[in-house]
C-alpha cells in the first residue's frame, strides 16, 4: 500500500532532500547543541561526543561500556539478584533442581525470561508487590543435551514434559516484597503470590467477546480462553491493576490455513505458519488446521488484579490485536485514561486508547472495566511535524463491510490491517510507549528496521537500514492526550555518533561510554526523567552489552545519554521501575547465556555466561535485580 504520508516541500520546484527535510525538523536549539548532522554539515569536528560544561540532571560516575560475563553498574551503587528463574515463590514450593525440572515444580517457582516489572505499593514504604512478565523461553539454555541452535530440531524434539514445563514457565508472577536492612526480599507466605502460565483460565472482554471468530470447540461462546503467551511489556494502572501485553503469539502455531479460509490472510498477516515451539505438536489449540481461531483469542492486552489471586485475569479486545509491547498509561486532564501502544515489528504502527468513561481516584470497582470501552486510534506522523490519531472505528474512514471490516470486532480482531487501510505511517519497531508524568510528553522506543530502504525514509522513520533504531518525542496538542493533533519530532538517532556511516545523533556531552543501539524499554522516575532500557547490543553490533542509559529530555543538554548499567553476555536488558521514593530501580536481566555472536552457539552445556550463580552445576538463569545507592538516597 502506498504512503499516504506527506513528503515536504521545499522553496522552488525541487523536492527537499532527505538530510534537509530532517534539519527542519530539528529545530536551532538542537542544532547549536552540536548534533552530528549539524556538525557534518558544517565540516566541523563531531561535537556530539564532546564534554559540556553544563550540569546534567543526572548525578552518577558514568559507566564503561562493555561486554563479560556479570552485572556491572556505576560506582557507588550496588546490585542485588532478587528472584531468579526457578525460586520458591510458596512456602511449599521446592528449591530449583535443573536436573529435575517438571511443570508441577514451576508453577510454584518463578518463571523464565522476566521482561516487564511493576511495582505497586502495599501502603507503607518498603512494601509492595512486584508484577512480572514472563516472556517466552530458552529450550536450549534450560534442559541438557539440546541442540544449540536449530529451532527447528528443537520444535521437533522437545519431550512432553519439557513443554509442559515451558507452558508452565510462561505467563507471569505476583510476589511480595519487603525492604529490610536495605535488602529487598520475596514473602513467601504472602495471600498476593500468585502464578499465572500458559494454562491460567482468563476471560475474553470488550467490543470482540463473544464474536464468531473468537470462538472454539472448547470455547462456543468466544468469552474464554487458556493462558497468556509471549507477554513482554505492559503497565500498571492507577487503580494498581497489571496490564500486560501479549506479543509474538504467532511463534505458537504449527500449520498453515488453506487459501480462501477465513482466517488465512489474518493468519499471515500475524506471522503464523513458522513455529519456534512444540506446542502444536501436542495440544490441539495451537494446531491452525484444528482450531483457526485459536490465534485470535492472543495478541491482546490482559488486565490482572494483583490484589486478588484469585481474580479471572482479562483479556481487553478494546486496546486492538497486535504484537503488544507495552501498555503503559497515563490520566488525561479530563479524567480519562489514556494508554500508549507499540506493535512491535518492522513497519508496524503507533495506538493509543482513551476511555469513554473517566477513571474514578480511589474506587477500584468503578475503574473495573474502564478498559472494555474506549476509542483506539493509530498514529500518523506527517513531514512538517505535525501528527494526527486515526480513529480505529467501525464505519469511520471506510472501515466498513466493503472494505472487510462488518462489525468493531473485525477492526479490533484484524487491527494491523485497519490501521495500514487507514494510512497510518509505517515504524521502525515501534516498542515501548511512555508518557512522562511531568511534562506530558509522550516518547516512543523504536528499536530498529534493517529492511527500510532508501527510497522508503522519511521525516518520522529516516534511516535506510536502520540497524540501531531511534527515539521520538510526541506532544500532545494543548497537553491534551485525547485530541487528535499532535505534534512530535526525533529526539536521538541511536548508533555511534562517532561513525559518520550510522548518521547517529545524540546532544553534547555525550561520552563514548554514553551511546546506545536498539532502545527498547523505558520509564521515568519521581522526577519524570527518561531512563532506557536495550536489546540488541552484542560485541558483533556495538561492542557493548545491553544495558541502562539515562536519557536528558530537556534543556541544553537534551538528547545527552549517561550510562549506569550493564547486562551480562547474551542477556537483554528489560523491566526498568523505580519505586516511588527512587530509591530502587528494579530490572529484568532476559536469556543470560545466549551467544552472544560467538563461533560456539551458546547451549546448556556452554552458555556464554552463567550469572547469577556461576556455578558449573547451574544453568544462566533469567532474573529481576534491584539496584540501590550504597549509603541509601535516591538514584542518580
Amino acid at each position: 500500500m502506498a504512503d499516504r504520508n506527506g513528503s515536504g516541500s521545499g522553496t522552488d520546484d525541487t523536492p527537499p532532500t532527505l538530510d534537509e527535510v530532517i534539519r527542519q525538523r530539528f529545530s536551532r536549539r538542537d542544532l547549536m547543541r552540536g548534533s552530528l548532522a549539524a556538525a557534518l554539515a558544517a565540516g566541523l569536528p563531531d561535537a556530539s561526543l564532546a564534554e559540556s560544561a553544563t550540569p546534567g540532571a543526572f548525578d552518577f560516575p558514568e559507566l564503561r561500556a562493555g561486554v563479560d560475563e556479570t552485572l556491572h553498574v556505576a560506582e557507588g551503587y550496588e546490585t542485588q539478584v532478587l528472584l531468579r528463574w526457578g525460586d520458591p515463590l510458596f512456602p511449599d514450593a521446592p528449591a530449583f533442581d535443573p536436573a529435575a525440572q517438571s511443570a508441577e515444580r514451576q508453577q510454584r517457582q518463578f518463571g523464565y525470561n522476566n521482561d516487564f516489572v511493576g511495582f505497586v505499593p502495599l501502603g507503607e514504604s518498603g512494601r509492595g508487590l512486584l508484577v512480572v512478565n514472563h516472556e517466552y523461553t530458552n529450550p536450549e539454555l534450560m534442559f541438557p543435551g539440546l541442540p544449540a541452535s536449530d529451532r527447528r530440531s528443537l520444535v521437533a524434539g522437545l519431550s512432553a514434559e519439557q513443554i509442559a514445563v515451558e507452558m508452565a514457565a510462561h505467563g507471569g508472577s505476583v510476589v511480595e516484597i519487603a525492604l529490610e536492612g536495605g535488602q529487598w526480599r520475596p514473602v513467601l507466605g504472602s495471600p498476593y503470590t500468585r502464578r499465572i502460565t500458559a494454562e491460567t483460565p482468563m476471560i475474553l472482554t470488550g467490543p470482540a467477546a463473544g464474536h464468531e471468530r473468537l470462538r472454539t470447540a472448547a470455547d462456543p461462546e468466544g468469552r474464554s480462553v487458556r493462558g497468556m503467551i509471549n507477554n513482554c511489556s505492559g503497565g500498571v494502572t492507577p487503580w494498581g491493576t497489571w496490564l500486560s501485553g501479549e506479543e509474538n503469539f504467532h511463534y505458537y502455531f504449527h500449520g498453515r490455513l488453506p487459501e480462501g479460509h477465513r482466517e488465512a490472510e489474518n493468519a499471515k498477516r500475524y506471522g503464523l505458519g513458522t513455529p519456534m515451539y512444540g506446542w502444536g505438536r501436542l495440544h490441539e489449540r495451537f494446531d491452525l488446521a484444528r482450531t483457526p481461531n485459536e490465534p485470535n483469542r492472543f495478541g491482546w492486552v490482559v488486565e490482572i488484579d494483583p490484589f486478588d489471586p484469585a481474580s479471572v485475569p482479562r483479556k481487553r479486545t478494546a486496546l486492538g490485536r497486535f504484537k503488544h509491547e507495552g501498555a503503559a498509561g497515563i490520566v488525561d486532564g479530563d479524567g480519562r485514561y489514556v494508554v500508549y501502544l507499540g506493535d512491535d515489528e518492522r513497519y508496524e504502527h503507533v495506538y493509543r486508547f482513551v476511555s469513554d468513561a473517566k477513571a474514578v481516584p480511589g474506587d477500584r470497582a468503578a475503574n473495573a472495566d474502564l478498559l472494555d470501552s474506549g476509542t483506539l486510534s493509530v498514529a500518523r506522523f506527517d513531514a512538517d511535524g505535525s501528527g494526527r490519531w486515526l480513529p480505529l472505528v467501525h464505519g469511520s474512514g471506510g472501515l466498513d463491510a466493503a472494505a472487510g471490516f462488518a462489525s468493531q470486532a473485525d477492526v479490533l480482531i484484524e487491527t494491523r490491517r485497519a490501521a495500514r487501510f487507514l494510512g497510518a505511517t509505517r515504524m521502525d519497531r515501534p516498542e515501548d510507549i511512555e508518557a512522562n508524568p511531568r511534562t506530558g510528553r509522550v516518547y516512543v522506543m523504536l528499536t530498529n528496521n534493517t529492511r527500510r530502504t532508501p527510497e522508503e525514509e522519511e521525516p518520522a522513520n529516516p534511516r535506510a537500514k536502520n540497524a540501531f533504531g531511534h527515539i521520538v518525542e510526541i506532544a500532545p496538542d494543548n497537553g491534551d492526550h485525547g485530541a487528535e493533533a499532535f505534534r512530535w519530532e526525533v529526539l536521538v538517532r541511536c548508533g555511534d555518533p562517532a561513525v559518520p556511516a550510522t548518521r547517529a545523533q545524540f546532544g553534547a556531552g555525550t561520552s563514548a561510554d554514553g551511546w546506545f543501539g536498539m532502545p527498547d524499554n523505558c520509564a521515568f522516575d519521581a522526577r519524570g526523567r527518561l531512563w532506557i532500557a536495550t536489546d540488541g547490543n552484542s560485541r558483533k553490533a556495538t561492542g557493548r552489552a545491553d544495558g541502562i542509559w539515562a536519557l536528558e529530555t530537556e534543556g541544553p543538554r537534551r538528547g545527552t545519554s549517561r550510562h549506569f548499567l550493564r547486562v551480562p553476555s547474551g542477556a537483554e536488558m528489560c523491566g526498568p521501575c523505580f519505586t516511588p521514593d527512587d530509591e530502587t530501580l528494579f530490572v529484568a536481566v532476559q536469556h543470560p547465556g545466549e551467544g552472544d555472536d560467538e563461533a560456539v552457539p551458546a547451549s546448556y552445556e556452554a552458555p556464554s555466561t552463567r550469572w547469577p550463580d556461576f556455578s558449573p552445576t547451574m544453568p544462566p538463569r533469567p532474573s529481576v535485580v534491584a539496584v540501590r545507592r550504597k549509603g541509601g538516597g535516591p538514584i542518580a
